[in-house]
């Protein structure tokens, strides 16, 4: 079918569609969902044949706002905050689910460039967290407690610095995609290879298992948090970088809601995370190990399942409920 038949065949169809996105008469999910059917029939047969007209990137665009309305249509009984943590985000992670693996991924993999950088190279760990850090750590283990870096002030004092620490350390990770992603790269690989010679430096001392105890008290939560961050910026480059059929501002404005609402959710984790820390971590050696590990645990699998459980459980539920 020649392009100019496919729209004068179909152009009325839509055109009634855009008039319904414009006025407040309610619609229900099943008319908003059958409308996004005919519209994926549409847009797929104008991306097989006429995949760099005009047309289809009208019809990507129309798609993608019928599908806002499909998803919202469906009514989340809650307040505010409960709908956006409870629905909004989990359909977001659902939706970049591959950026977060790859993030997830890419930051482990970081981490094992510090570790094996760290094995090999003594005056890496020195190169990456500085003379001052390491001899102090040196002292404490020498003294007989690795993790008494972390009780060296107020347990409020210590929980507040350490908390705007890490909020500017996971803004850094998402604003700095602006730069089409590689700003979140360089953080991202900061970060990680940090942590990977910092583990290694407290195994090659012989208190690898009281690290793990102490540090990821907090640092479960903390560092998946990162990784989330991270996710984030990604797609704030990628929206830039790869705008598909849509227009670069059209995409950077979808990537730049859809991502900012991602990174604002971190917060209440990194939040946790440093009131661990200040409260909690400082106190690692003298609790039950069975305490440690159980916390250590919990509050990976709660950050975890969020994540990437929860927004599979969302997205079933909402598609079977429109």
């Amino acid at each position: 079918m020649r392009e100019i038949a496919f729209i004068k065949q179909n152009k009325e169809k839509w055109l009634d569609i855009e008039q319904q996105l414009t006025i407040k008469n309610k619609i229900s999910a099943d008319g908003w969902s059958q409308m996004y059917v005919q519209l994926s029939n549409d847009l797929a047969f104008s991306q097989t044949y006429y995949p760099k007209s005009d047309v289809t990137a009208y019809l990507n665009n129309l798609a993608g706002t019928v599908h806002q309305k499909v998803y919202t249509s469906y009514k989340y009984e809650g307040n505010v905050l409960s709908t956006f943590f409870f629905h909004e985000v989990p359909l977001i992670a659902y939706k970049y689910r591959k950026v977060l693996y790859f993030s997830l991924i890419l930051f482990l993999i970081f981490v094992g460039i510090g570790v094996i950088s760290a094995a090999y190279d003594e005056r890496f760990v020195r190169l990456i967290l500085g003379d001052a850090y390491v001899n102090k750590t040196l002292d404490n283990i020498a003294n007989g407690d690795a993790m008494a870096v972390y009780k060296g002030s107020s347990n409020w004092g210590s929980a507040f610095g350490i908390t705007l620490n890490n909020l500017y350390v996971g803004m850094r990770c998402y604003i700095y995609g602006i730069f089409l992603g590689l700003g979140t790269f360089y953080v991202m690989m900061q970060n990680a290879i940090m942590l990977g010679s910092f583990q290694y430096f407290f195994y090659e001392k012989g208190v690898f298992a009281e690290s793990i105890r102490g540090i990821w008290l907090h640092g479960s939560m903390e560092i998946m948090g990162i990784v989330i961050e991270v996710a984030a910026g990604f797609i704030l480059g990628a929206s830039i970088l790869f705008p598909g059929t849509y227009t670069r501002m059209q995409s950077l404005k979808t990537g730049f809601k859809n991502s900012f609402k991602l990174f604002i959710s971190t917060m209440p984790f990194t939040i946790f995370a440093g009131m661990i820390e200040g409260y909690i971590t400082r106190y690692a050696k003298e609790m039950p190990n069975i305490l440690n590990y159980l916390i250590i645990i919990s509050t990976l699998a709660l950050i975890t399942f969020y994540y990437f459980v929860y927004p599979v459980l969302v997205h079933k539920k909402t598609l079977k409920n429109v």
